[in-house]
């Protein structure tokens, strides 16, 4: 992990979380928020950029607006958790366009998947173009999100350790 030796203060979780809400913020309206001059946001900034606390920036789209309405939740089971197995897998769902997530989990299922479908038929499809032509697949369940609850870009307990540990700091 790049961020390990970077030591953040208060300052610094400030301006992470003013990012976090508002990525396009300019040194300068970061500045005034946080009552630092905006050649200093701007060296913090590059500093934490270049040690990968800050990945990158992003628009946040509207799924819904554009059509994707439907959330499929796929856990999937293989047929050995042997490495290569684990490998293969792993390189060929990065390859499957209509994936927006997977992660590698513990407990009863191996992967668990996130799939943004417009219909029940879409998801048909996607199901046979991609889903059943992966390696090394035993058992394939969907389920499919009813309501979403919540859904954060960072999560507030990040600013609230960071305020913490500044005032253990200091």
């Amino acid at each position: 992990m790049k961020s390990a030796a970077l030591e953040l203060d208060r300052t610094d979780f400030r301006i992470l979380e003013a990012l976090s809400s508002e990525g396009r913020m300019s040194d300068v309206a970061l500045g005034e928020l946080i009552n630092l001059s905006s050649t200093a946001v701007a060296r913090r900034r590059r500093i934490m950029e270049e040690a990968g606390i800050i990945m990158g920036y992003s628009a946040s789209l509207s799924l819904q607006e554009l059509g994707f309405s439907g959330v499929v939740i796929v856990m999937v089971e293989l047929r050995s958790q042997a490495e290569h197995v684990l490998d293969e897998f792993e390189r060929e769902v990065i390859k499957c366009p209509s994936i927006s997530y997977c992660g590698f989990i513990s407990g009863d299922t191996d992967f668990i998947i996130m799939i943004h479908v417009s219909s029940l038929d879409e998801y048909d499809e996607i199901y046979r173009r991609e889903l059943s032509n992966l390696p090394n697949v035993a058992k394939i369940r969907s389920s499919f999100v009813l309501r979403e609850v919540a859904r954060r870009s960072a999560v507030p307990i990040i600013f609230e350790r960071g305020k913490k540990q500044a005032r253990h700091a200091g």
